[in-house]
């Protein structure tokens, strides 16, 4: 009788994990470790990353929602080194091959080339590790036969080769004195001449690839160690414990990471213009609302400006992380991400005319005298928001929901822009899961698999060794260290997004969006009766955003479309802003774009 197995679910996080502030700062945070895996498993994604934050430092660093960006950049350039020995080896072993096998060594490059474009039209990182998850290889029909026929064109080439230089080596009959030492005897047909391969060439060509495939080993070796050393869940958040790839960076990383940290979580948000909301993540549909001040009849009005209505609407969000049992020991067991919901304001500042980067006014006293001129200023450069944000699975998926409001003379405008960040690449989640497979994999295994990625190794080192050189020189030659400072070009946690999220995970985006616009509408709409003012009209066009309004059972209408009529003669002006009130959830359904 075969022995019985017992499998258990892995244990979950208890409600004391779940519950209360975040497990710790962005710095150990989970999208944090899955972006500096990425840099290891994707190449474009790691030079992309030193790209924009260590060649171009002239550029501020984009807000990073719940990562810390300095740290990634620290293994982007610790994988770019270790893959650089093993580049330089393989541009040494390559001239060699050219020097002692001569045009024999072009029979082995060749058919690299193609196996190198097949990988790329198959899809996938190019890295050291093949990723494997659902969509993965979700590429096309056509690309799928491309890349077969150059796969299977690349390996009938290799075994030519193979062929070829075996039977060169071998079998030396008739040979001229001094053939080893070169190409060897030619054999002409009319005006071509076709040299033949010296044993001497044969045996150099042959013997290459086999050393070129340890270095193809040893690669991998070297990435499943980080991945699953310093890149362990518990190696990498553990908080006595310092980041090897930062000790090791370098005075120039240090100084980058300095201006990186201060940077990226500062309320004082230094923007491009051309891509302001950079770092929050795609947008969704914004609102803008503009209500004409209209007095209540018989009560007394209050100025209203927006930091007295945001001040209306703060606590009513920051409700939102209150459990509905209250506090208490029932209250512990909630689970939901909205009590780790975050509010702050921020400043949204040009960074055009900033002479230094390292010159940015970051301070909290240059926070608060921006605050003061943004906060009445319907400009168009410096805007003041609230920001509400949502992190949740674990990091991954971040809602953000901005929230402004300016008052001129009797109008009032708010603006709702919100913004997702969604999961971390799945490329990149892979990464525990492949460095357990390495581990796990026998010797044989890994020689197999070593001398399959032998050709696409050898190219795509060749390849980092000009994009190398290339990025170096920029970096010296470009003078960005003491260039006027300049905007985000690009968000490291956005190059590291997907682009796409599970259904779990946009049913928690669309109620997260819902919940805080919800409170968002009714905070304004109570700072509007505090203060003496109508609040009918404002109802209404918050029901005419969504295009969907319920009102009682009794004496209701229900009407759909983006433009309605809410008039009800049986209904009071009281009973209307109440039933606004209550069906606002379901008013404000249609600005997250989810649903």
């Amino acid at each position: 009788m075969p022995p019985q197995h017992t499998a258990t679910v892995p244990a979950q996080p208890s409600p004391a994990d779940r519950a209360g502030p975040p497990p710790g700062p962005a710095y150990r945070s989970e999208a944090t470790r899955l972006l500096c895996a990425g840099t290891y498993l994707d190449a474009d994604f790691r030079d992309a990353v030193i790209d924009e934050l260590y060649v171009h430092e002239e550029r501020v660093t984009a807000p990073s929602s719940g990562t810390d960006t300095a740290r990634v950049l620290a293994h982007a350039l610790r994988a770019r080194r270790l893959e650089a020995g093993w580049a330089a080896a393989v541009l040494l072993l390559c001239v060699l091959g050219v020097v002692l096998g001569g045009y024999a060594f072009a029979l082995f490059l060749v058919p690299c080339v193609l196996l190198t474009l097949a990988a790329r039209l198959r899809g996938g990182v190019p890295g050291p590790f093949r990723t494997d998850h659902p969509g993965s290889h979700d590429v096309s029909r056509f690309r799928r036969l491309v890349a077969g026929y150059l796969r299977l064109t690349g390996w009938w080439l290799m075994a030519l080769y193979l062929v070829t230089v075996l039977g060169a080596a071998f079998d030396d009959d008739g040979r001229e004195p001094g053939y080893d030492a070169g190409y060897g005897s030619t054999s002409s047909g009319g005006d071509l001449s076709v040299p033949e391969i010296g044993t001497g060439a044969a045996w150099a060509v042959l013997l290459i690839p086999p050393v070129l495939a340890a270095c193809v080993a040893l690669h991998r070796r070297q990435i499943a160690a980080v991945l699953g050393g310093d890149l362990r869940p518990d190696v990498f958040t553990a908080p006595d414990r310092a980041d090897e790839a930062e000790r090791t960076a370098g005075r120039r990383f240090a100084r980058i990471a300095a201006l990186i940290r201060r940077e990226q979580h500062s309320p004082l948000v230094l923007y491009h213009v051309q891509h302001p909301f950079l770092g929050a993540g795609t947008p969704q549909e914004a609102w803008t609302l503009a209500v004409e001040l209209r007095p209540q009849t018989g009560r007394k009005q209050i100025p209203l400006d927006n930091r007295e209505i945001l001040r209306r609407i703060e606590p009513l969000v920051r409700a939102l992380a209150v459990p509905a049992g209250g506090d208490g020991e029932r209250a512990d067991r909630v689970r939901d991400r909205l009590r780790r919901l975050e509010i702050d304001e921020c400043v949204f500042v040009p960074v055009t005319g900033l002479p230094l980067r390292s010159a940015a006014p970051l301070e909290p006293r240059h926070f608060r005298a921006e605050r003061e001129r943004a906060v009445e200023e319907g400009g168009e450069h410096r805007r003041h928001f609230l920001r509400i944000r949502v992190g949740a699975w674990e990091q991954e998926v971040v809602t953000t929901v901005f929230v402004r409001v300016h008052t001129q003379g009797r109008l009032l405008v708010l603006e709702i822009a919100p913004h997702v960040l969604r999961p971390v690449n799945p490329d990149f989640h892979t990464a525990d899961r492949v460095a357990e497979t390495y581990r796990r994999t026998g010797p044989a295994g890994r020689v197999l698999w070593a001398l399959g990625r032998t050709p696409a190794f050898t190219v795509h080192s060749l390849l980092h060794t000009t994009r190398g050189v290339a990025l170096l020189w920029r970096m010296w030659t470009g003078g960005n260290a003491a260039a006027p400072a300049d905007g985000p070009w690009c968000s490291v946690r956005e190059l590291g997004g997907d682009q796409a999220a599970s259904t779990f995970q946009e049913m928690d985006v669309s109620r997260y969006l819902k919940s805080v616009q919800d409170r968002v509408a009714n905070g304004v709409r109570e700072a509007l009766d505090a203060a003496g003012w109508q609040t009918g009209e404002f109802a209404q066009q918050v029901v005419n955003v969504s295009g969907v309004y319920v009102g009682s059972a009794e004496n209701s209408a229900i009407a759909v479309g983006s433009h309605i009529d809410l008039e009800n003669k049986h209904t009071t002006p009281a009973a209307t802003t109440a039933a606004t009130a209550t069906t606002a959830a379901t008013a404000t359904g249609g600005s997250d774009g989810d649903g």
